[in-house]
């Protein structure tokens, strides 16, 4: 019984460590730092690039997996502030390593209003220093990149807590706008 114990015992700290590994951001990006570059069809296979979010606020949030319980709670946090976002000139993109069928459940599902894009290669997650590998396995970390209006970064997350990031992120796009 205390092999057991000292058995699953090791395998939880083992496992915090390794999260703590993977979701530290690899190629940390940087405030002012130019966002890098990226094309990615949306569900409905309409190509959508950073030039399209030019002269705008950009809201650009990583997330693992489309229907999961911490995405879903994110992603309608943001349609439920969109009106909110929008107001302060913000455009909001998802991006996840979920195909584009995915996506499009996922978007009709919870009635979604901003674009989901399809990133099924990892490489603008990675870009971004926002892809895990677990194996073979490929997941988006939950990370979101504030992008001013001019392609830079203004504001990074790593820490997300997605039940209140749609708040911190109005929060924050008001005190960068005003400051």
């Amino acid at each position: 019984m205390l092999i057991k114990i000292i058995f699953y015992s090791a395998i939880l700290v083992l496992a915090f460590l390794g999260y703590r590994h993977f979701n530290s951001p690899s190629q940390q990006l940087r405030t002012g730092q130019a966002a890098p570059y990226f094309e990615l069809e949306d569900s409905k296979g309409t190509p959508t690039s950073l030039d399209k979010f030019k002269q705008q606020w950009l809201v650009l949030y990583f997330y693992p997996k489309d229907d999961t319980p911490g995405c879903t709670k994110e992603a309608c946090q943001f349609r439920d502030d969109m009106h909110q976002l929008e107001k302060l000139g913000a455009s909001v993109v998802g991006i996840s390593v979920d195909n584009q069928a995915s996506h499009t459940a996922f978007a009709k599902k919870y009635n979604l209003p901003f674009p989901l894009l399809a990133d099924t290669e990892g490489k603008v997650a990675e870009a971004y220093g926002a892809l895990m590998h677990i194996g073979p396995v490929k997941i988006a970390k939950r990370y979101t990149f504030l992008i001013d209006p001019s392609g830079h970064i203004a504001k990074t997350y790593f820490n997300v807590e997605a039940s209140k990031h749609s708040q911190e992120i109005i929060d924050d796009l008001t005190r960068l706008q005003t400051s």
